[in-house]
This record gives C-alpha cells, structure tokens and sequence, in this order.
C-alpha cells in the first residue's frame, strides 16, 4: 500500500512559479507510474502530467507544456511539479497519483485518471490575476 503526501501549494499570483511535492511511502517507489492531476471548482479532475513507464519521457496536457515540468527523485521517494507563468486558470486541487508500471507496456503513458490505484490528498494552488 502506496501512501501520497503532497505539499507545496499555496496562493500565488499571475507569472508566479511554484513547485509541489508528493512523497510517497509504503511502496517501492520505483515500481509506480506517478502522475498529477487537478480538479478546478466546479470542474472534472484532469489529467496534467506524467513519465513514460519507462521513465525516460515525459507527458502533459495541452495546457502546460512548456510552463510545467515533472520530475521524480526515487532516493527521496518523492515526485515534484515545477509550475512557472502561472495563469488564473490553473488555479485547482493538484494531486499526485501512482499506478503500477508493471501493468502497463513500456513506454506507455498512464493519463486516465481510473487507471491510478494510490492518491493524495491533494493540495490548494490558487493563482491570482
């Protein structure tokens, strides 16, 4: 059992950067696909970010790239998201996500949000204008 502890949200304004944590523990670490996600008001929760299950490559949503960034460190068992020009419209719930690679292909991106198994409790960014 996976458990997901993410940090680093906060109130920000408009062309502000932040970066959010997800540190994860009960599980071998390097064996999960990680993921983010946000859920704005009144909105489904997306899909933002991912690694290939291979671990060379990333993927996001059309709306990020080239603003965030995900990375993982698997010597601290955490995963971040480096978020920069942020915009109002990325205010939302973030959560980290872990699903098992060894369900999936090499190479595979894991983006629906039924396929993660573990979450977080999410954490507040609020991006003013």
């Amino acid at each position: 059992q996976v458990q997901l502890v993410e940090s680093g949200g906060r109130l920000v304004q408009a062309g502000d950067s932040l970066r959010l944590s997800c540190a994860a523990s009960g599980g071998t670490f390097s064996s999960y696909a990680m993921g983010w996600f946000r859920q704005a008001p009144g909105k489904e929760r997306e899909f933002v970010a991912t690694f290939s299950t291979s671990g060379g490559t990333t993927y996001y949503t059309d709306s990020v790239k080239g603003r965030f960034t995900i990375s993982r460190d698997n010597a601290k068992n955490t995963v971040y998201l480096q978020m920069n020009s942020l915009r109002p419209e990325d205010t939302a719930v973030y959560y980290c996500a872990a699903a098992r690679r060894a369900y999936y292909p090499g190479g595979y991106y894991v983006t629906g949000e039924g396929d993660y198994y573990y979450w977080g409790q999410g954490t507040q960014v609020t991006v003013s204008s």
